[in-house]
């Protein structure tokens, strides 16, 4: 039986039989109001998560005001909305769920734990998400119905359900492993990063030069020498003018006790070549509908990520409307700032980024490296408590929509000598390198383990997994 998309021929044991999913199962549970049984737990597509048939959670059936379908325990629901999201889920409870479920009522010859294994595996999935397109797609049952069903006999089919499990707590043990040490990973580079900033990482200039008895250049003398070497240009100032309403919360006395010796507090206004074009916003008249698959990159804010960009999300503009634009050019070095959704998110701009463009949804900050490494100030943002702080209440007391350039000027940046920085950018490197190559692994091993899911329920479904060696010769053609 043709199923339309990546269609395969297996084996499989002579006891076996393959019928239209339709023969097997009908979603015969009926609708309800949600005020028929408001005491009964619902469950909404968000309540249950992506692929790996976990509840998150439950409301009051009174909350709801929409029909519902009445589900009783061991049913099976299958999320028709966006279907690649795999969303399936067997409850062990009566209750109410959302009609974008499709619920499967428990019969006598097929156990619910099968069909939900089979509902959950990658090649229904894939089906299922090629049948309708756009925004919202969704399946119907009667699309769905002719899949090829692989029916064992039902003792065969309890023994595949314990064999999946038995595996499926063996990867769910080591998943969770590799989820707390992700996790360990996460809070030790906040850790360095914290500590970098807070001058705990590497030995201060004023510790280092003691021991050695000569002076040095404190942060305070640096700041000194780029305000006065500062030049600022009328015509920039014109283009980069900070603006926006709101204010930075003012440091704490407990946070302005805490600088190292030598160290000072700047503004990160303070820090650029030009204090009114240290700090700039995406141009507010570029449109999405100029948008191109090619062209002058254009970041947005999903590229912009915790110290790095992920530039699959690009945008792209044609050069003629590129170069309306021409000020907002980025440079390597800038530090692009999140100023809406994830406020606070930065990357530093790398050399093969020079010239590209941003859009309205960030902020890039432009230090002069003679005074602020742009690494070092992109620590600062990311590892500062007062930093988080600040961003934090000045988001909610601004009356513009977002971040905007005045309230990241105004940021304190704990600002150490020049050398001290170099000193504590090398070691920050040196740790993070580190972390990403463990991460590198961790993740590795996360999709070798959603890979070992899969490779388990297509061997199940194959007769693989019978818990006996069977004869294979009957053939079928299942997606």
């Amino acid at each position: 039986m043709s199923t339309g998309k990546a269609e395969k021929n297996i084996a499989l044991p002579t006891t076996w039989d393959v019928r239209p999913l339709g023969e097997v199962v009908q979603p015969t549970r009926p609708r309800i109001k949600p005020s028929e049984k408001p005491n009964l737990p619902f469950i909404g597509m968000e309540n249950v998560e992506a692929h790996t048939m976990k509840l998150l959670g439950t409301v009051p059936a009174g909350n709801m005001k929409s029909s519902a379908v009445h589900f009783q325990p061991d049913d099976v629901l299958y999320g028709r909305l966006r279907p690649y999201l795999n969303k399936v889920y067997r409850p062990d409870f009566e209750g109410l769920c959302s009609a974008e479920f499709i619920v499967f009522p428990k019969t006598e010859d097929i156990s619910s734990r099968y069909l939900q294994y089979f509902l959950n595996s990658s090649s229904f999935a894939s089906y299922a998400s090629h049948l309708n397109t756009g925004d919202r797609p969704r399946v119907d049952f009667e699309q769905l119905s002719p899949y090829p069903f692989p029916v064992a006999p039902y003792e065969q089919q309890q023994r595949i359900v314990a064999e999946i499990e038995k595996q499926f707590s063996r990867l769910d043990e080591a998943v969770a492993n590799l989820k707390r040490v992700k996790a360990n990973l996460k809070r030790y580079k906040a850790a360095v990063l914290k500590a970098a900033v807070e001058g705990c990482l590497v030995p201060t200039e004023a510790e280092l030069t003691r021991q050695a008895r000569h002076l040095y250049e404190t942060a305070a003398q640096l700041l000194k020498v780029n305000e006065q070497r500062s030049t600022p240009q009328p015509t920039k100032r014109r283009a980069g003018r900070l603006w926006g309403a709101g204010h930075v919360p003012q440091l704490t006395p407990d946070e302005l006790s805490r600088l190292p010796e030598g160290w000072t507090w700047a503004k990160v206004r303070q820090v650029g070549l030009d204090p009114e074009d240290a700090v700039q916003v995406g141009p507010m008249s570029m449109k999405s509908d100029d948008f191109i698959e090619a062209g002058v990159p254009v970041l947005n804010v999903g590229c912009v990520q915790w110290g790095r960009f992920n530039e699959t999300k690009l945008n792209f503009l044609p050069e003629k409307i590129a170069e309306d634009f021409s000020r907002y050019r980025i440079q390597p070095g800038d530090v692009l700032f999140t100023r809406s959704g994830t406020v606070g998110r930065c990357a530093v701009a790398k050399p093969h980024q020079r010239n590209w463009l941003m859009t309205f949804h960030l902020l890039r900050a432009r230090p002069n490296p003679n005074c602020c490494l742009p690494e070092y100030l992109r620590a600062v943002f990311e590892g500062a408590a007062h930093i988080r702080r600040q961003t934090r209440e000045a988001s909610i007391g601004t009356t513009r929509a977002g971040f905007n350039t005045n309230l990241l000027a105004s940021l304190d940046v704990p600002l150490p000598p020049m050398a001290e920085q170099k000193r504590i950018m090398n070691e920050v490197e040196r740790r993070l390198s580190v972390i990403d190559e463990v991460e590198a692994a961790v993740e590795a091993n996360l999709t070798r383990a959603d890979r070992l899911r899969q490779s388990i329920l297509q061997k199940a479904f194959s007769g693989e997994l019978a818990g006996e060696n069977l004869e294979l010769h009957k053939s079928v053609s299942v997606g």
